[in-house]
């Protein structure tokens, strides 16, 4: 069976697709390719994450971005040289544009909410191809945050009898799964432990005027120093020692929280030194404090996403990490840029076969759950 995966991240880099052969219990990628968001479509959602907004430009990005999400696929077919009727199946993450897996007062009831953005029957009839989506809500309606859920993908292509494993994405937002040496998926531990690139990003774009979105390589964070005490602050947030499951977003790391930073009017390459730090020693206090603990650090930590590009992260990483081995996941044979869209690509399979994918240690649901919503063309 050959599956497509689509993800479109928090960062809003654009449009990730990666095409999966799954037969016989191996997972074989056939290949992958990213489609950059148009700036006016990034603007655009940038415009209707977590933010004051009209219901229409959230109903007409709704059914745009399926538009966009049919012309990528077309586009890594012809790259990959394979035939769109050859895919059986594809797995859209959509957009996310507000998660609040944590229940909320909201009118006299406590309620947990997430919304992705990207219309799945649009885009199966674009396509001709059956498509599963929002996979998010079937886990909070079974008691869970609703992510995250690329940890079963992590657990199925990463467990070892021998090796402690931290599979890390470091996306906008930055996820670990905790893969103890011979555990059963019941033992996996996942959560979200702070920013990944989305407090740099939005720094960047404030200091070149847009110009440019992240910083490409970490140079600009390798020519500033970094502030320990303005690390340390940041770090005293209740967040990082809150048990998981948890989960972060825009919500917590977006305009207001780079507005902190920029009132502390260090120089442009201090501040973007500095947050790439704390995102850095984010990921090393959740590793520290869930992930096996100081007395017993993971052997390896394997890096994914957008993250991998940047030097100066990897740097403190290392720094922060000193008893584990800090590597790429490629070496693992995981392109670390497609690892999100394949982990789709999974759990659309397991959906098509009706089968749970969505692990309650890691999203603390009650129970398993099918996850998404299968759209088929029309006829």
């Amino acid at each position: 069976m050959i599956i497509a995966g689509i993800m479109s991240g928090t960062s809003l880099d654009g449009i990730d697709v990666a095409l999966i052969r799954i037969a016989g219990g191996s997972i074989d990628t056939l290949g992958f390719h990213s489609t950059p968001y148009p700036a006016e479509v990034r603007a655009a959602l940038l415009a209707v994450s977590n933010c004051d907004t009209h219901t229409r430009e959230i109903a007409r990005l709704h059914f745009l971005l399926p538009e966009l999400y049919a012309a990528a696929f077309k586009q890594t077919c012809k790259r990959l040289k394979i035939g769109a009727s050859e895919v059986d199946l594809i797995g859209c993450h959509g957009q996310t544009i507000y998660h609040e897996g944590a229940p909320a007062q909201v009118l006299g009831h406590s309620v947990a909410s997430t919304l992705q953005i990207g219309d799945g029957s649009l885009l199966a009839n674009r396509t001709g191809i059956p498509v599963v989506c929002d996979f998010r809500p079937a886990d909070i309606a079974a008691g869970g945050r609703g992510a995250p859920l690329v940890p079963y993908a992590d657990y199925i292509l990463l467990h070892h009898k021998t090796l402690s494993r931290v599979a890390l994405n470091i996306g906008g937002i930055a996820n670990i799964t905790w893969i103890p040496a011979g555990a059963p998926p019941s033992k996996v531990i996942a959560f979200d432990t702070g920013p990944g690139n989305m407090v740099v990003d939005q720094l960047v774009s404030h200091y070149t005027n847009g110009e440019r979105n992240y910083d490409a390589s970490g140079q600009m964070a390798s020519e500033g120093l970094v502030h320990p005490d303005v690390v340390a602050g940041l770090l005293a947030d209740p967040f990082y020692s809150e048990r998981p499951p948890k989960t972060a977003g825009r919500e917590q790391y977006g305009v207001e929280f780079v507005k902190r930073l920029l009132a502390l009017n260090l120089s442009p390459a201090d501040t973007v030194a500095t947050a790439t730090y704390f995102t850095a020693a984010a990921i090393a206090e959740g590793i520290a404090r869930f992930a096996g603990g100081e007395d017993h650090p993971p052997d390896e930590v394997l890096v994914s996403g957008g993250g991998v590009h940047n030097k100066t992260l990897l740097r403190f990483l290392r720094a922060e990490l000193p008893e584990s081995e800090v590597v790429r996941s490629e070496i693992h044979g995981i392109d670390p840029d497609a690892k999100e869209a394949v982990a789709f690509a999974i759990l659309a399979h397991e959906t098509w076969h009706g089968r749970a994918s969505n692990l309650p240690s890691a999203t603390g649901a009650r129970r398993p759950a099918v996850l998404g919503k299968l759209c088929r063309p029309t006829q």
